[in-house]
């Protein structure tokens, strides 16, 4: 029979990409098209005093200029807080103020320019703590009055907090009693941008039978649709949104926001198609970002170096609007302790609003930021007790038996083996033929290790459809809502299918649009969740698909269905499976010889919603968020020359449970670009703001991104424990090699230079103002 799961077959979108066929949002154009442009705060907090439009609406090719108060309305997920177009004031440098709808993009563009507004400063909140202080100037006045969504959140009114999650675990006073060695670590991740090569992109048209359409460059195109009928009182169904192939995502194509814009473009020139992209400056400040954090974590063990407590204080950077970020401060409240039995734990984690760009969803969802603080703490621990700090995690590594901060059992399934990814790292790495620092004249080389797990805090009800239709000749098409961002979703699940039918993947289609109207709803892809949502979605299809199949052949060929069975292009005989019917003479019903018919066109379906999960309480945080964990073990090799303290990232190393590796060769290429971006992120990216708030580098001549020539040499290994609820056992792996990255960095650093690396990003001045000014 034929084998899919486990094989590198190409990408189904491979041809397209490599001969430049692709089609992205950005390459849609029509005659008729008009096009839009935005006017951005100059200021990161300040109030609207007036907005003078009447130069802009007289150039010639403008068709309309628009304002927050042409449709005030208040947007956003978990709480409605953010007004598509800035309404009386606003709260971060780059929030869009105006829209300009032209004939022409350079006409919009000029006409933004002729925009005038006056606006009045107000005092800005420039860091989570900062924010925290109880005098603190408030981004949001208006808080307790926010309607909040199905994701329950706990906001706290007359301050800058827009959630905060509990932990409360275990005695903590029992805790620090049985503590023979403590640590206490205060870190700092800056917010940063995305960097995805497609900007973000929307196209709006209503047409005049009500129906709006929505093309966009989206991870969310059924969440747009319901956001729209939302917010604009559109039956659901009138609402239809088209994403393509899109161009890089990470997670910043997750929110809702340039949708909102384009369809009041096209709302303010009488539902005409607008276009609206993003320039590469916008697309850096005035779209969402990647969350920042300050944390601060107090750690112990006992004379054993087992860990018995942990303080855990996470202030995350949500930026103006609470977005994801504040999902994400839960995220990190949840796997707060990293993947350590901790049996008493107490942590607060809050989304805070500052003056800066809102957040939302970046790979990994605040788990670099988490495990960048426990994994300091752990390094610096295992120095106390006089442990090897690989040593040191493995004799604390969570396992069966365990439970996590939010105390859900955890077991070989939800969990996986990540004693076995560190005895994999350790040999991977040659960990026992080395010493962790070696010193050759001014070049220091050293190795740093970190563990890291994530669960994926996905709504309870997350879910995802899937229907596959058999063609006359014996062919597939599988229809599903996962979009493709370059992850290679769409080619695995098209294998899973091929597993479960024991056919050739190559004579399964899947297009690479998502169409709202015609592809069953997926939640979205978001979070490593799509291969294992859609694919039990796929699995259950196949299955429905395979039973009609084997009644209209138990019909032609005299048996009961039972004994029969699919694969091959075939339905046989279990026990003789020499005799046999091929699928495409029954792929359409099944013609006698006398001409009466049987059947029709085989059509599986099916679909799956998420299982067991529940919210957490508020108060202790206890509860299931999310269906399993993917676990795994990380190394960075440094050399520091300590002339000028620039260093060379030498090799990075990873070992992650997969569970089961569906296509090997698109996991490791996975894999290796999520552990260049950790890098990346670690080494030198970083919005830089003065002290007013305004963002200095925002393009790629200011903002810095790891290049080509300066990638380390990269090492990938699987440990395979299956997740027994995901098709053939997987894990999500989509986001986690980027995760430890950071921690891993930071400390090869810290022992190459001697000194405590608490705050990104690990430029060769922030280690030269460690060591010789730390003040």
């Amino acid at each position: 029979m034929v084998q899919a799961v486990g094989k590198s077959i190409p990408r189904k979108e491979t041809w397209e990409k490599v001969t430049g066929t692709t089609k992205y949002i950005n390459d849609m154009t029509r005659p008729d098209l008009l096009h839009a442009a935005i006017t951005v705060s100059p200021h990161a907090h300040a109030t609207i005093k007036s907005i003078d439009l009447s130069q802009a609406i007289e150039i010639p090719g403008v068709k309309a200029v628009i304002t927050g108060k042409y449709y005030p309305i208040l947007t956003g997920s978990p709480l409605e807080d953010r007004p598509p177009l800035a309404i009386d004031k606003v709260r971060y440098y780059g929030e869009p103020v105006a829209l300009v709808i032209a004939e022409q993009a350079h006409i919009a563009e000029m006409a933004v320019l002729q925009i005038k507004v006056e606006y009045e400063l107000l005092p800005s909140v420039l860091s989570p703590s900062a924010a925290y202080q109880k005098d603190a100037p408030l981004v949001h006045e208006d808080l307790a009055s926010y309607k909040q969504h199905e994701e329950k959140v706990y906001p706290v009114p007359g301050t800058n907090i827009a959630n905060r999650t509990k932990i409360r675990k275990g005695n903590m006073q029992e805790g620090w009693r049985n503590c023979a060695y403590t640590t206490e670590v205060h870190v700092t991740l800056p917010q940063a941008d995305h960097a995805a090569i497609e900007m973000r992109c929307s196209m709006a048209e209503i047409l005049p039978d009500g129906n709006v359409i929505i093309h966009s460059t989206s991870q969310s195109p059924f969440v747009i649709r319901r956001a729209l009928s939302a917010s604009f009182h559109i039956p659901l169904h009138k609402v239809i949104v088209h994403t393509p192939l899109v161009g890089g995502s990470f997670g910043g194509k997750s929110a809702i926001q340039m949708e909102y814009l384009a369809f009041l473009a096209s709302r303010a020139v009488n539902g005409r198609a607008v276009k609206l992209v993003n320039t590469r400056e916008n697309d850096m400040i005035s779209s969402p970002v990647h969350i920042g954090l300050d944390a601060r974590i107090k750690l112990g063990c006992n004379h054993e170096g087992r860990l018995m407590a942990a303080d855990i204080l996470h202030l995350y950077d949500g930026g103006a609007y609470s977005d994801r970020g504040a999902v994400m401060s839960r995220s990190g409240a949840v796997d707060c302790t990293g993947p350590y039995r901790i049996d008493n734990v107490h942590c607060d984690s809050l989304c805070m609003y500052t003056n800066h760009p809102y957040s939302t969803s970046f790979r990994g969802f605040g788990h670099p930021e988490l495990t960048f603080t426990i994994e300091r703490a752990m390094d610096l621990l295992a120095s106390r007790v006089g442990m090897d700090p690989l040593e040191f995690r493995f004799h604390n590594a969570i396992g069966p038996g365990d439970t996590a901060p939010t105390q859900t059992p955890l077991n070989r399934s939800n969990l996986g083996n990540l004693p076995m990814c560190i005895a994999e790292l350790k040999s991977l790495v040659h960990w026992d033929d080395r010493p962790l620092r070696e010193v050759n004249g001014h070049l220091i080389k050293a190795i740093g290790v970190c563990c890291f797990w994530k669960t994926s805090n996905t709504p309870t009800d997350a879910g995802a459809g899937a229907v596959i239709l058999f063609n006359a000749d014996g062919s597939v098409n599988l229809l599903c809502g996962a979009v493709e961002i370059g992850q290679g979703t769409r080619t695995a699940l098209t294998q899973l299918l091929a597993e479960r039918l024991r056919m050739d993947v190559q004579r399964i289609h899947i297009s690479m649009e998502v169409h709202t109207e015609t592809d069953p709803q997926h939640w979205k892809t978001v979070a490593s969740r799509s291969t294992f949502l859609v694919g039990n979605a796929v699995l259950l299809a196949a299955d429905d698909a395979i039973e009609q199949l084997k009644n209209i052949a138990s019909i032609v060929v005299g048996c009961l269905p039972a004994d029969l069975d699919v694969g091959n292009g075939k339905v046989y005989f279990k026990n003789h499976p020499e005799t046999w019917i091929a699928i495409d003479k029954i792929a359409n019903g099944y013609k006698f010889p006398n001409g009466n018919t049987i059947g029709g066109q085989i059509i599986g379906r099916g679909s799956y919603t998420m299982r067991n999960l529940t919210p957490l309480d508020p108060e202790t945080g206890k509860g299931n968020p999310g269906p399993e964990w993917t676990v795994g073990a990380q190394a960075v090799e440094v050399e520091l020359n300590t002339r000028d303290y620039t260093y060379k990232i030498v090799k990075a190393a990873t070992v992650i449970d997969a569970g089961k590796v569906i296509n090997p060769e698109m996991a490791r290429s996975q894999i290796t670009g999520a552990m260049s971006m950790g890098l990346s992120y670690a080494s030198r990216e970083a919005f830089q703001f003065d002290d007013k708030g305004n963002i200095l580098n925002p393009q790629f001549r200011t903002y810095k991104l790891l290049r080509y020539g300066e990638q380390p040499e990269y090492c990938i290994e699987f440990v395979e424990t299956p997740f027994l609820e995901a098709p053939y056992g997987l894990r999500g792996i989509g986001e986690h090699g980027l995760i430890g990255m950071p921690a891993a960095l930071g400390n090869s650093l810290a022992t190459a230079a001697g000194v405590e690396l608490n705050h990104l990003p690990l430029t060769p001045e922030m280690i030269w103002r460690t060591i010789h000014d730390p003040v």
